[in-house]
């Protein structure tokens, strides 16, 4: 009985052994199934060759505000770190004295007019009796001679109550251009002009506004080497675009304009200075202000934009993982030193037409099979010469840097 029971027992073990067997490679084959995972197909686009320069803010126009005649200051007419517009009064200096020489001049000229009438009267007279011969040649011509300096004591008279009306009129002193009058260098009761024309305030026109910056003669050259061999596509100096970046890091809303570039290189820093000029119409911008000028000067067409998380880095450095024909990843090594938006720039590494992993590249490595899903590629608008819009490389130069 016992030997009848072993036997059955046995038979339903070799059963189950032949139908776990068959079930094994079937579960293995199911969980074996390339995953799909989404890729996007590496396409060359145009990005902007950009270098960060430092700069200083810097005003469109100053005026040095100075008293242009002496006399005590009565009056500060302006409130400190005001706009004012050009004409408008910013300090009043004691009149009396002016307005007293003034009088004195329009005096003179009253005389001089007197003495000039008189003199007519006499010339006319004169003219009549040399006619008649009842007067000498002589007589006549001193008669000629006295209207004709009375004539000319006339015009210096008028002109010195000019003068003395300009000299009244710049007691009132006014702003020469439109802009932001700053501290007052002078108080009520100050002697000014006495000897020299003393400082008074300054004005500067902050709308728009200079940033000045200077770029490393080597790096010039470099890059023009670059363009002039094909690797890089040249920018007209009048279509160059600036960017500006603020002390706290952000970047300002508004582009600027290359302005000058200075044709000769600087002995002493071997840099070449260059401005460039932008709308402040906020005044958010203020003189003296250390910022970073982002310069693109070229238009690299042989990039790529490739998705932040579809790029890995190691200590070998930055890489891509590719699926080939198969659904086989390969790594890929490139170069990408800069971010533009959500997207890293990559200059060194691709060929396009690559199919690089967008999903989950970090849980994947190279060898492994997948089933390739095409996504949307990154979007950038590819940019003409002079108007670059899709991307941006940038080189950062250091103060003083030397080539």
């Amino acid at each position: 009985m016992k030997q009848r029971v072993s036997l059955r027992t046995l038979a339903l073990s070799s059963v189950l052994i032949l139908i776990t067997g068959c079930s094994k490679p079937e579960a293995q084959q199911a969980t074996e199934a390339p995953a799909e995972v989404g890729v996007i197909v590496a396409q060359a686009t145009p990005t902007s060759v950009a270098t960060e320069l430092p700069g200083r803010l810097e005003p469109y126009r100053e005026a040095e505000v100075r008293a242009r005649v002496a006399g005590i200051v009565t009056a500060r007419l302006y409130e400190e770190g005001q706009d004012v517009t050009r004409g408008a009064a910013l300090f009043q200096i004691d009149p009396a004295p002016l307005q007293a020489a003034y009088d004195s001049e329009a005096a003179n000229l009253a005389r001089a007019q007197a003495n000039l009438s008189a003199a007519a009267d006499k010339l006319r007279r004169y003219a009549d009796l040399v006619s008649d011969r009842a007067i000498s040649e002589r007589d006549h011509a001193e008669s000629v001679a006295q209207e004709r300096q009375a004539r000319a004591e006339v015009a210096l008279a008028r002109a010195n109550l000019q003068s003395a009306k300009l000299k009244l009129d710049y007691a009132r002193v006014t702003s020469p251009i439109d802009g932001r009058a700053r501290r007052a260098l002078v108080t009520e009761g100050a002697l000014v002009g006495e000897g020299q024309a003393t400082p008074l305030t300054v004005v500067q026109q902050i709308d728009p506004i200079y940033v000045n910056f200077a770029q490393p003669a080597a790096e010039v050259m470099q890059l023009q080497k670059q363009i002039r061999a094909g690797a890089l596509e040249g920018v007209a100096p009048d279509q160059v675009r600036v960017r500006l970046l603020l002390p706290d890091g952000s970047e300002y809303g508004r582009g600027g304009t290359l302005s000058f570039a200075d044709l000769a290189v600087d002995p002493g820093t071997d840099n070449v200075t260059m401005r460039a000029l932008f709308e402040n119409p906020g005044r958010d911008l203020l003189p003296g202000m250390y910022v970073r000028v982002r310069l693109e000067q070229a238009i690299n067409r042989d990039t790529y934009l490739v998705p932040r998380n579809a790029l890995l880095r190691n200590a070998e450095g930055a890489h891509v993982l590719a699926a080939g024909a198969d659904g086989e990843l390969k790594k890929i090594a490139v170069t990408a030193e800069r971010l533009q938006g959500p997207n890293w720039i990559v200059t060194q590494g691709l060929a396009g037409g690559e199919r690089i992993v967008v999903e989950n590249a970090a849980h994947m490595a190279a060898g492994q099979k997948i089933k390739p899903v095409e996504r949307a590629a990154p979007s950038a608008q590819a940019p003409a010469a002079g108007n670059p819009e899709a991307g941006v490389q940038a080189r950062t130069s250091a103060p003083g840097q030397k080539g």
